[in-house]
């Protein structure tokens, strides 16, 4: 899958711009804060109908502006694909796919597979479990309907719960709907959790020790209250604690994943370019991951990735990305060297281009 052109419109601090992009390498170059990552960020919200930096819809909107919109035109599978994503201040977003809108955006996702790796990525290894059960939910959803549509409703299941505990409602009849729910769903979560760290795993680790060296030993340990109990033995375990704290404590929306270097915590023992490296390996293992379960190529956005590594994790990186694994790849980065090594490595098509003050300019 390639993304042939993308059109801006009052997307954060770029005003307009029309962009068109090579079936290779993308490159991005400018100074901090000139739009570099704005730009992947489109192509983020393209993807997943939302920013990657988690903010709310509002901001990614100009300043001064009433509305922004996205228009990306996509070769997947061999034919065409025309997305747009707009948005109003006021009014809900709305994503059409050639011309037609969505009823549930929710449709939308996994169609166009999307990998980002930014300073951001920091938060899997430093921030808390809801960073890395998002990090699971995405790289499973992309993949699997079934499994989105189970995290859906059980959201809104734990919702209602917390609703009525807050309320002070005690219909056992009213519970037993709502947690039934919860509990259908949450066995297909941990199922499918279950299956994709004992096969993401050993990608994980080849990319690590591909960018580290075989003297680091890492690991990823998944943690659930359902590793040891069913979903009714967790509900009634913590029922009146539940009714005393005022919300649903225990359950796959608690999900956690442990990350571990040489048997210790990464949290506590790594080093800056060790948790690069760990989050780097996340995400490149991620790709891999997708590729493998949908019909199309993921687009991989590295984002001023090389920032925090020595020389020779960053030589290393760049032979990776450099590999025929890939299909196209956007790049940002202050340093036009880096840059410059990667497209020397590569065989095919790549466009630079200069990002300056919200402006896009292709060299």
């Amino acid at each position: 899958m390639r993304l042939d052109t993308l059109t801006l419109l009052n997307y954060k601090n770029i005003a307009e711009a029309r962009l068109t992009f090579a079936p290779g390498v993308n490159c991005l170059i400018g100074n901090n804060g000139m739009g570099k990552t704005n730009v992947l960020d489109a192509v983020y919200y393209l993807s997943f109908c939302r920013s990657s930096t988690g903010v709310p819809d509002t901001a990614v909107i100009r300043h001064g502006e009433p509305f922004m919109m996205l228009q990306g035109h996509y070769t997947r599978r061999e034919a065409e694909e025309d997305i747009t994503m707009s948005l109003q201040r006021g009014k809900r977003k709305v994503a059409r796919r050639g011309g037609k809108e969505y009823q549930r955006l929710s449709q939308h996702i996994g169609l166009l597979p999307v990998v980002m790796i930014s300073p951001l990525d920091w938060d899997l290894i430093r921030g808390a479990g809801e960073e890395r059960r998002k990090l699971m939910n995405q790289i499973i959803a992309q993949g699997d309907a079934e499994y989105l549509d189970a995290l859906i409703r059980y959201g809104k299941a734990v919702e209602q719960r917390n609703s009525m505990i807050r309320r002070e409602m005690l219909d056992p009849l009213l519970y037993e709907t709502v947690e039934q729910v919860m509990c259908s769903t949450a066995r297909t979560l941990h199922a499918a959790r279950s299956r994709w760290i004992q096969a993401f795993t050993p990608i994980f680790l080849r990319y690590y020790q591909a960018v580290a060296g075989e003297q680091e030993q890492v690991q990823l340990r998944y943690e659930s209250v359902l590793n040891e109990s069913t979903p009714e033995q967790v509900l009634a375990a913590n029922r009146g604690r539940d009714m005393a704290i005022g919300y649903t404590t225990r359950g796959v929306h608690r999900d956690d994943i442990e990350l571990l270097l040489n048997g210790h915590s990464m949290r506590r023992t790594g080093s800056q370019g060790q948790c690069k490296t760990y989050t780097i390996a996340m995400r490149l293992a991620q790709f891999d991951f997708i590729k493998a379960s949908n019909p199309a190529t993921p687009i991989l956005l590295l984002d001023d990735i090389f920032d925090k590594l020595d020389a020779t994790r960053v030589e290393r990186i760049v032979d990776i990305v450099a590999g025929e694994q890939f299909g196209q790849i956007f790049i940002t980065d202050t340093n036009r060297t880096h840059l410059d090594s990667i497209v020397a490595r590569l065989q095919g098509n790549h466009q630079m281009f200069a990002v300056d003050s919200g402006k896009v300019q292709a060299l």
